[in-house]
């Protein structure tokens, strides 16, 4: 689930929704998509369920009727027959009940008369089940049947009845007879011979319109049910569906409430997935604008704070200037250097923006042993103190050798602007535990406790100091940028008339997404 974070107020403006229709909706798409594959499914179901069923029932019609089959033909050979592939559930003691029950069945018939009497006998004792009917045709001719009622596609001189009549060799199949009520017949026939001549044909046969006629019941049953079911499932997946899709219109409300003066607005993720990691992605976009924007403010906030003070004092000299040459040479002079102070600003306000681009530091590696010897000899031409260089690492890391000079002579020159021609200044480095340090300190009038954070902010200086630097407050700040480009930090140690101690504490090699822009 999204929440909306708002690092502020909420934005108070309203907005017109964009609305094409309940239609458009990607609710009602997934409710429709949802509809149509479930419809596909029922429409696939239905007719293999019904032939998985046929089939099921024509095995059992076949395995049944091979069943009697077995048994007439144990009877009237006198041995017992078995067929490929059949299980049976009557045992062979079904032929010895049937021999108990008429005598008639006790011996195998030998002639005509005997093979007549013997149909008779066995017709007579035979119950079949539903739809099932045990047919005797005698010399291309009906005979007799069990039961005696049958459906007119089995009458005496029905087409198959004739088919049947002509065989001379045992057949099993299935006919279908379509506009019929039987629907179609699976038989059984085998030809019976005395003396090697054919005689007849006794036939089993099934009418299958009875189970394909429960089958077809059990199938309309399903399909009322899986109507209701279905619309329930629909019911249940519109209102499934808006659940998950909320986040999107916490997305939505999000982004309408974004503009050029509130861009704060955020979302909270609470789960995984790939809504999760559309609202991630969000953010980060979000973070990425909000710095932008930052960065462009404060760059025009910090021009106009700083570039007017001077612009005025340029604009009132020039305003009161007179003819008098000397006056117009100081007039001149005065506003070079505001001139020269306002370049300075300029580029100094340029490098805290370019601070925030992922192309600001041009990495390579560096020796910090040459780099601090460079440094130092760099640093006593900043004025008349007492230099000292104290400690000097070894090994090599990896940092923009331009903009890791920079930072260390802004603190060198700032610790200038804060100590006089009696006191020391000392420069150091050190690695230890993956981490370089490079510090500055001096023994100048120090940095009260409430000051010790706020020096770093943009044009904050110290409110102690006892002159005010040539600057326009912007030293330390670029001194911190370029250690957090670094992945690094700035510390300070100091106490009022004891000195200062600025630190630069950068990793030796910087964070992987930070290598080699």
């Amino acid at each position: 689930m999204w929440r909306n974070q708002n690092k502020q107020q909420p934005l108070a403006k309203s907005h017109q929704k964009s609305n094409k229709g309940i239609f458009w909706a990607t609710r009602t798409r997934i409710l429709s998509w949802y509809a149509i594959i479930l419809c596909f499914i029922f429409v696939v179901f239905v007719p293999a369920f019904r032939q998985v069923l046929y089939a099921r029932i024509n095995s059992r019609v076949n395995r049944q009727i091979t069943e009697k089959m077995q048994i007439f033909d144990q009877l009237i050979t006198g041995k017992t027959q078995f067929y490929e592939n059949i299980e049976f559930d009557e045992e062979p003691t079904e032929a010895n009940r049937l021999r108990e029950a008429d005598n008639r069945l006790i011996q195998p018939p030998k002639t005509r008369e005997e093979l007549r009497n013997f149909l008779d006998a066995f017709l007579g004792n035979q119950l079949p089940e539903d739809d099932t009917f045990l047919i005797m045709l005698w010399k291309g001719k009906f005979y007799k049947s069990s039961p005696r009622a049958r459906p007119k596609e089995l009458g005496r001189d029905s087409q198959i009845i004739q088919y049947w009549a002509g065989l001379k060799q045992p057949e099993t199949g299935e006919k279908v007879i379509p506009g019929s009520t039987v629907d179609s017949i699976i038989y059984l026939a085998q030809p019976v011979k005395i003396q090697g001549k054919v005689m007849g044909v006794f036939v089993i046969a099934h009418a299958t319109s009875g189970e394909r006629g429960e089958v077809l019941e059990a199938i309309t049953v399903i399909i009322q049910v899986s109507v209701g079911v279905l619309f329930l499932a629909l019911i249940l997946t519109w209102f499934a569906s808006g659940k998950i899709l909320a986040p999107l219109r916490l997305f939505t409300q999000t982004a309408r409430k974004i503009s050029e003066t509130d861009l704060n607005q955020r979302i909270v993720i609470d789960g995984q997935g790939e809504l999760a990691e559309l609202a991630v992605t969000f953010n980060e976009m979000m973070d990425r604008l909000q710095g932008a924007f930052v960065s462009q403010q404060n760059f025009i906030d910090d021009a106009g704070h700083e570039l007017r003070t001077p612009i005025t004092i340029i604009r009132g000299h020039l305003e009161l200037m007179g003819d008098d040459p000397q006056e117009v040479q100081e007039t001149l002079a005065l506003v070079m250097d505001e001139l020269e102070r306002m370049n300075r600003f300029v580029n100094d306000l340029i490098l805290l923006a370019k601070a925030e681009q992922p192309d600001f530091l041009q990495l390579e590696t560096v020796d910090v042993c040459i780099f601090i010897e460079e440094l130092f000899a760099k640093v006593k031409a900043l004025g008349d103190r007492h230099w000292q260089l104290k400690a000097i690492a070894r090994g090599k890391i990896v940092a923009d050798r331009q903009r890791l000079t920079q930072a260390v002579m802004n603190l060198v020159q700032n610790a200038t602007q804060h100590t006089k021609n009696t006191d020391t200044i000392t420069v150091g480095s050190v690695i230890h535990q993956g981490k370089v340090s490079f510090w500055v300190h001096d023994t100048g009038e120090g940095i009260a406790k409430a000051d010790q954070q706020r020096i770093f902010q943009r044009f904050a200086r110290a409110t102690n100091s006892r002159r005010r630097s040539e600057g326009a407050g912007l030293g330390l700040s670029i001194v911190q940028a370029i250690a957090e480009a670094h992945g690094g930090k700035v510390t300070l140690k100091s106490q009022p008339k004891a000195g200062a101690i600025f630190t630069i504490i950068l990793p030796v090699e910087p964070p992987q997404e930070q290598k080699w822009n």
